[in-house]
C-alpha cells in the first residue's frame, strides 16, 4: 500500500510524531483489510485466527499496526526525542519474533498509573488477532507486554 510520498503504510509505532494526517485513517482502515485478507490467504483453515507469515517477518510492524487499527493511541516524540504524547510504544523484544508493548508518555503526565489497565487493553486487541501477550513488571516497577506468535 502506498503512502501519501509513494511509500508503504507504516503503523505508529510510538516513536515518532503524532500523525495528524487526514487520509490517515483511510489509509489504517486499508492496511488492516489487507493484513486480515492476507490472513485469509495464506493461512488455509486457521485464517484470520493467527498472524501471517509477514507478521513473523515483522512483528513489530505488526502489532503495532494491530494496535494502530484498535484505536489505542500511539505515544508520539518530538524532533528531540521527548516523548510529548501518552500511549503504547512498540519495540523489539528480548529475543527475535518477541515484541515488547510499553505504555509511556510525557514526564508527570500518569502514563505510570494507567498502564496496567492500557496493557491489559492492548493485549485484549493483539489477543483477539492470535498474538500471546503476557504482562510483566520491568525495572523501575514498570509493567510491559512481552508478545509473540502462538506456538
Amino acid at each position: 500500500m502506498a503512502g501519501a510520498a509513494g511509500q508503504g503504510f507504516e503503523p505508529a509505532t510510538g516513536d515518532g510524531p503524532a500523525a495528524p494526517d487526514a487520509g490517515r485513517a483511510a489509509e489504517l482502515r486499508t492496511a488492516f483489510e489487507g493484513l486480515v485478507q492476507i490472513r485469509r490467504l495464506v493461512n488455509g483453515p486457521a485464517g484470520e485466527a493467527v498472524p501471517a507469515p509477514w507478521e513473523l517477518r515483522q512483528p513489530s510492524r505488526a502489532v503495532a499496526l494491530v494496535l494502530e487499527a484498535s484505536g489505542i493511541t500511539p505515544s508520539a516524540a518530538d524532533a528531540e526525542g521527548r516523548v510529548t504524547r501518552t500511549g503504547y510504544r512498540v519495540a523489539a523484544g528480548p529475543e527475535p519474533g518477541r515484541v515488547e508493548v510499553t505504555w509511556t508518555g510525557p514526564k508527570g503526565g500518569g502514563a505510570a498509573e494507567e498502564e496496567q489497565e492500557r496493557l491489559t487493553a492492548c493485549a485484549a486487541a493483539l489477543e483477539r488477532m492470535g498474538w500471546v501477550c503476557l504482562l510483566y513488571r520491568g525495572p523501575r516497577r514498570r509493567r510491559f507486554l512481552e508478545v509473540e506468535p502462538p506456538h
